[in-house]
């Protein structure tokens, strides 16, 4: 077994890390756009492990390693000895001997763990059915771009209490903000972190009380992978939660939206809103980039 430092959530780093890290995905991103190249991960592999479909995460991860002078292999299960049977810790021995580190999108977060566990490099964790730790380094990267530090405000989550939600409540903690969480009766987040979180969370009832002078809406959708049966019951609980114009006007007046995407417009979110000024939706998508390639530098490249 391994002590390889991991990327499960974002408690597996420090506060001061994860700040430090928005920064240098600022950094990376504006040496982008400057046309400089750099390549600290020269004849570094990434092996991309995809039980759940995915466009931004394949994209981002895959375009990260080839900027950063590196290489991604993009396996699916069925691909490997895993669709055949194979114990997942040998899948893990195995593929930590070919490659330096290995992002995993998958249902069970447990199943990520154990991974983790049996792997020589370092593990990433690509999206669970528990957080999507990824998305959130997206989503501060793009605050502090348009906002300054997220630490001390005010972030409101509207809708389902899932890995997303889960994620916001972890970066809550580790960035200093506080999350006003507004989810149906029966659709809550992990209960353990809310209670572990008191202080950093308030659970309500009501969305337009959850975003009153917030600086920050961010919703997703109502049914997630796995839960396209749910669609039916999920619309008719989650309707009153829909982000419109009206929600949007109950935060505060520079309040941004946000949206991990895919988005359903007319569903969670309104076509206006998505759409209209307040949103950086897109500027959040292609954070996902600049963001993981400063985690790729962070986990194999290092700098002094």
């Amino acid at each position: 077994m391994s002590s390889t430092k991991h990327f499960l959530s974002l408690l597996d780093l420090t506060s001061e890390e994860l700040n430090a890290l928005t920064q240098r995905a600022i950094e990376l991103k504006k040496m982008l756009k400057a046309g400089r190249h750099y390549e600290p991960l020269k004849h570094k592999v990434l092996g991309m492990v995809f039980e759940k479909s995915s466009t931004r995460t394949r994209l981002s991860f895959e375009t990260a390693m080839i900027q950063l002078g590196g290489h991604a292999i993009f396996l699916l299960p069925a691909d490997m000895q895993l669709g055949r049977g194979e114990p997942l810790e040998d899948t893990a021995r195995v593929l930590s001997r070919f490659v330096d580190a290995i992002m995993i999108r998958t249902y069970s977060h447990h199943k990520l763990e154990v991974f983790a566990t049996y792997s020589t490099v370092p593990v990433i964790n690509g999206l669970t059915d528990l957080v999507h730790p990824c998305q959130l380094l997206a989503d501060v990267q793009t605050f502090v771009e348009h906002r300054g530090s997220i630490s001390g405000r005010t972030v409101a989550w509207i809708g389902d209490g899932n890995n997303m939600c889960n994620a916001y409540i972890d970066a809550a903690r580790q960035f200093g903000f506080h999350l006003n969480i507004a989810c149906p009766q029966g659709y809550d987040p992990d209960p353990q972190r809310l209670a572990d979180n008191k202080n950093r969370t308030t659970l309500m009832r009501d969305p337009r009380e959850a975003a009153a002078g917030a600086d920050l809406i961010v919703t997703d959708v109502w049914a997630s992978m796995g839960q396209e049966d749910e669609h039916q019951a999920r619309a008719k609980a989650f309707a009153p939660f829909q982000v419109n114009a009206s929600l949007m006007a109950c935060a505060k007046p520079d309040a941004l939206f946000m949206h991990c995407l895919p988005a359903h417009r007319g569903e969670e979110v309104a076509a206006e809103v998505i759409d209209g000024p307040q949103s950086v939706v897109w500027d959040e998508a292609e954070n996902r980039l600049h963001s993981q390639k400063a985690l790729l530098e962070l986990l194999l490249a290092p700098r002094p």
